[in-house]
Order: C-alpha cells, then structure tokens, then sequence
C-alpha cells in the first residue's frame, strides 16, 4: 500500500504542493505506523516466513481505516466519498472474479518471481484460503491478480480500491498546503 501513498505524494509533488507537511501534521501517523507493521510483514514473506500472512487481511483494513484521521482533519467528505465509490467497484470487480473461480482468486506471479518475493509451490502451501495459481482453467482472467510489481500481486479491481489511498493522500496534503497560506495570510494581516 505505500506504492499508494507514493502516488498520492507524487500527484501532489507535480501539483506543486508541499509535501513535507504530512510530517508535521498528525493527520498520516497512524497510517505510517500500520504501513511499517506491513513493510516488516512482507520482509518476512520475503524471507520464507509465512506465520504473518493471515494477518494481511486486518492490516488492509487498519490502513483503511487510519485514512478516517485526514478525511476527517481535512474535511474530505466528497473525495472519501468518491473514494468510498472506487472501493466499491474494485471489491466487486475482486468478487465477481472470486465467483467465476470456484471461491478462489487466481494469481500470476511474473516480477515477484524475480524478486524472490514469490517462489514456485508458495500457493500450493495452502498460507491462506483465497488465492490459487493461475491457470488453463482461469475464467475471467482479466479480473485476477496479475499486475505484480515485485513485491505483491494486484487484480484490477485492487487498483480500484487502493485509490481511495492516492485520493486521500492528495486532497489531505493540498488541504494541508491551502490551509498554511491561509495562516501565513492571516498572520500577515494581523
């Protein structure tokens, strides 16, 4: 998830905002501290430990949660609505595909491969019971999780829900940049 921050920073970088100020408001925090649980997480995985990976899931949502703080601080109830609408659709973009699929999520594994992050059997050892190895027999393909970027898999409809986070991330750091010009002007003028 921090590749979603990552763009949320960029967008807001090419937008000529400062992005310093998540480090000097409260707003990020909580989502800094379940993202480096999540970093730890996943250097486990990489080291063939895989106890931590049926916690996925409760992490995903703790970051979700975490953005409550910015939406709320920053007064983004249209973007986390619109946000909340993305969230939506990719959650039943993932499902329609779970469906079609026998209960299960299919994974391509492409990048990860080389990375080390994903090693031939991984999902034959039966770490969680969501997700199994792409194959012939995939329907709705375009729906599963392939988009791998060497370090997790994504399915389109992840993309969809994960730009809640770039969403968020930009509007709380353009609010955090409005509302210091607005200070700075009101200083001046006092």
């Amino acid at each position: 998830m921090y590749l979603f921050i990552l763009a949320g920073l960029l967008f807001a970088k090419i937008k000529k905002y400062k992005i310093s100020y998540i480090f000097i408001n409260i707003d990020f925090y909580p989502l800094f501290v379940i993202e480096a649980v999540h970093v730890f997480f996943q250097v486990l995985v990489f080291c063939g430990n895989y106890d931590y990976v049926k916690y996925a899931p409760y992490i995903h949502k703790a970051s979700m949660l975490s953005l409550l703080l910015p939406i709320i601080l920053r007064k983004l109830h249209i973007q986390a609505l619109v946000g909340s609408g993305f969230v939506f659709f990719g959650t039943l973009l993932n499902k329609v595909c779970i469906k079609a699929n026998g209960g299960y999520m299919p994974v391509y594994p492409t990048l990860s491969k080389l990375t080390g992050y994903f090693r031939e059997g991984d999902l034959s050892k039966g770490y969680d019971n969501l997700h199994i190895a792409f194959s012939g027999t995939t329907k709705l393909d375009f729906l599963s999780d392939y988009i791998d970027t060497g370090v997790f898999i994504m399915s389109i409809g992840d993309l969809f829900i994960y730009s809640f986070i770039v969403i968020v991330v930009y509007y709380a750091v353009k609010g955090m940049n409005f509302e210091t010009i607005r200070e700075d002007a009101n200083h001046a003028c006092s």
